[in-house]
């Protein structure tokens, strides 16, 4: 993996005037989901449901009422995110903060490939309270049916940031291992061990993946910092046996920041598209939107 600079990390933020429609097209046919947060935290484009839920806990999301928590844990900040206004996550809650799976996530027994994009502002040695934080995860029925995620470390100074896809618990981890105990090599993860956020910058997030649930050892998954490359996880196999609708994107896991224009498309994206995602004038609404 090569390491993030600065500059690289405020590379293109001037960005062109207008995304040529030949570039547009191939991304909006593979989007399936976007939540700008700009005047609500339901989605503004969605393949399936567009509400925002709120459970209890994380394990009865069946029961979950539409909406967000209180504002003591979980408020729209209109004109504060990198387009329009922002999902800001205040403090740690039981509750769990998520979007229904089903056609939005694009899940397929099958082979499954897919790609998430959002933006995250945040100081994660000074914001982020004790324990892993998620900004963001996609979750079956349960954790060891299969997983993807992106997280903050726990105990590491600096907080380390991490890609991970984790398939059944019993094709990756058989031992049952505690997952700081494992070496680099025995985590289906990326690994970034000084990330480049900040409480003053908005700092881009995408992260792909490809034949899960192929069956064989040739699945990987790719995070993109700033339109970068960061590094790319691959030869595992990556089964999920997911009940698709008990699916879920979660977002604000333990998290303590701003989360900003988060999508979700139904391919990998290429490295061109990543840089061109992270460019787009107006964010993800220029794939969808009608208007200039």
């Amino acid at each position: 993996m090569r390491p993030l600079t600065l500059i690289t990390a405020l590379a293109l933020l001037t960005a062109p005037a207008a995304l040529p429609a030949a570039e547009r097209a191939p991304l909006a046919t593979a989007l399936t989901f976007h939540a700008s947060f700009d005047t609500t935290a339901d989605a503004d484009f969605a393949r399936g449901e567009r509400r925002v839920f709120t459970a209890v806990d994380s394990g009865k999301r069946s029961t979950a009422t539409p909406g967000l928590p209180s504002a003591e844990f979980a408020r729209l900040v209109p004109a504060a995110g990198r387009h329009g206004g922002a999902l800001e996550f205040r403090g740690q809650t039981k509750q769990q903060v998520f979007y229904r799976g089903p056609e939005n996530l694009g899940y397929r027994a099958g082979p499954w490939a897919g790609s998430v994009s959002l933006w995250l502002k945040l100081d994660p040695d000074l914001d982020l309270t004790p324990g892993y934080c998620d900004p963001f995860q996609f979750v079956g029925q349960k954790w060891s049916e299969g997983a993807l995620f992106v997280e903050f470390t726990k105990d590491h100074q600096p907080r380390h940031f991490r890609y991970g896809i984790f398939p059944v618990t019993k094709f990756w981890n058989p031992a049952n291992k505690k997952l700081e105990e494992m070496t680099d090599a025995e985590r289906p993860m990326v690994f970034v061990r000084r990330p480049v956020f900040s409480r003053d910058r908005w700092t881009h997030v995408l992260i792909t993946f490809a034949n899960l649930n192929s069956g064989l050892p040739d699945a990987r998954g790719t995070l993109y910092l700033a339109g970068e490359h960061v590094g790319t996880a691959d030869g595992w196999n990556h089964t999920f046996n997911w009940d698709s609708a008990q699916s879920a994107l979660t977002l604000g896991l333990n998290y303590t920041g701003f989360i900003d224009d988060l999508a979700v498309f139904n391919r990998e994206l290429t490295a061109t598209e990543a840089r061109t995602v992270f460019a787009l004038p107006r964010g993800i609404a220029d794939l969808h939107s009608t208007s200039p």
